[in-house]
């Protein structure tokens, strides 16, 4: 969420806040420092149902914004925000066992969490898997601590997780800081969290190439099933990972992203990989030996004359095209292609990051409307997907559900901040 943030305020207001930034991780650690050695020292000051009245809002926010999605976004939304009300009404009771509970609710997420990191880091080996590998066994260690009684006899385990997390979550913010601090002018926000060396070749932009385009940016989406026929216990592997045909043969679907007159990203692999299930998991791997040459079709009308339109398509009315033409620009000087590492859903991902740098810059008030984002359940939302697909792979599903939360947070429904907070032109 807040490399999200970091991106919709763009380079010129970001580097000029630096301090701001190290000096809220400096606030963030130190909370959480404090709050984890209060929980282990088992005479707590923070009792477990403090934190209970956070979790409620974001239970019932989670609840809101899944009434107003549709599809598989609107059942995951929904059952988020079912299971925060229940972690939120153990920690409000004052049922003896409710500690223990959540303890174990904790324990298993963790180590669920972290064996899904191990499994997807040693059979993807994106680049920094070394480090999401370590992250998982990080994760597994902390359910272990978790599950057992010492020190507090699970009275302290809610405050102790609290902390630790705030703690980590806080150095992260003070490292960003620092990365701010040395960027180039002009840079791109992306740069500061990609591991891949397209970030660093981004030429800079100035604040006078930046703006809005009059067209509208368009995601293309043509989820692996095609249609919302998929029998409900396979829909969610069919919808973000692939689906299997009669035949054996696996389809992952297809992503592109469009501005008119004349831009068109479409990246796809020149000769057909195979994908029969006993090759599938030797090409899932991002290395070197799987790459492949790529193409990049021409345009919308011809890719979807050639195959079939696109199932879903999202549409964005704020975004920078200055960016994007010099992202594509420098993308599709290397045309190759990697099912897990550089693949369409990857393209289209970096571009929007590229396109959507700087969003609240027009506002009249851009650190504000940030801040006002944050009450924007899709914005979690975004948050949550951008880190499952780095620690394992952009498809297109996870391109359907980011390309639609962000669009919610860039263009969000009337409501009290979008009524206070009114665009430049809006106001002159």
């Amino acid at each position: 969420m807040i490399r999200i943030m970091l991106l919709l305020l763009g380079h010129e207001v970001i580097r000029r806040r630096w301090g701001v930034v190290l000096t809220m991780g400096l606030i963030w650690t130190a909370l959480g420092a404090f709050i984890l050695i209060d929980a282990v020292d088992g005479k707590t000051l923070i009792p477990p149902r403090f934190f209970g009245y956070f979790v409620l809002p974001e239970a019932a926010l989670s609840l809101l914004a899944g009434i107003g999605s549709h599809g598989t976004a609107r059942r995951l939304r929904i059952v988020k925000g079912v299971a925060l009300l229940g972690v939120a009404g153990l920690l409000l009771s004052s049922f003896h066992g409710a500690n223990f509970i959540l303890a174990l609710i904790l324990g298993i997420g963790f180590f669920i969490d972290g064996a899904v990191r191990i499994a997807s880091a040693y059979v993807v080996r994106f680049v920094g898997w070394r480090g999401a590998l370590a992250g998982g066994v990080f994760e597994i260690v902390l359910a272990i601590a978790t599950l057992q009684p010492w020190p507090t006899w699970y009275e302290g385990t809610v405050g102790c997780n609290v902390g630790l997390i705030m703690v980590v979550t806080g150095l992260g913010m003070m490292h960003i800081a620092r990365r701010i601090r040395r960027m180039r002018p002009g840079a791109p926000i992306s740069s500061l969290f990609s591991h891949s060396a397209l970030a660093q070749m981004l030429l800079p932009v100035t604040e006078s190439e930046g703006g809005s385009h009059e067209g509208a940016l368009v995601v293309h989406v043509w989820t692996p099933t095609g249609t919302v026929s998929t029998p409900l216990h396979q829909r969610a592997i069919n919808r973000y990972i692939a689906a299997v045909d009669t035949n054996g043969v696996i389809s992952t679907g297809h992503a592109a992203l469009e501005m008119a007159p004349d831009l068109y990203i479409s990246h796809y692999p020149a000769v057909e990989i195979d994908r029969s299930r006993s090759d599938f998991a030797r090409v899932l791997r991002a290395t070197a030996d799987n790459n492949v040459p790529g193409r990049f079709q021409p345009s919308y009308a011809e890719e979807a004359a050639g195959w079939c339109p696109s199932t879903v398509k999202v549409v964005f009315r704020d975004f920078n095209a200055a960016r994007l033409r010099i992202f594509w620009d420098t993308y599709r000087q290397d045309n190759t292609y990697n099912l897990t590492s550089r693949n369409c859903s990857s393209a289209v991902a970096d571009a929007l990051d590229a396109a959507l740098e700087g969003a609240f810059v027009t506002r009249r008030w851009p650190v504000l409307s940030a801040l006002g984002a944050i009450t924007n359940p899709e914005l979690w939302t975004a948050g949550l997907i951008r880190q499952r697909a780095e620690s394992m792979a952009w498809t297109p599903g996870l391109i359907l559900d980011y390309a639609r939360a962000m669009s919610a947070v860039i263009h969000p429904p009337e409501n009290f901040w979008r009524r206070i907070l009114p665009r430049k032109s809006a106001a002159t």
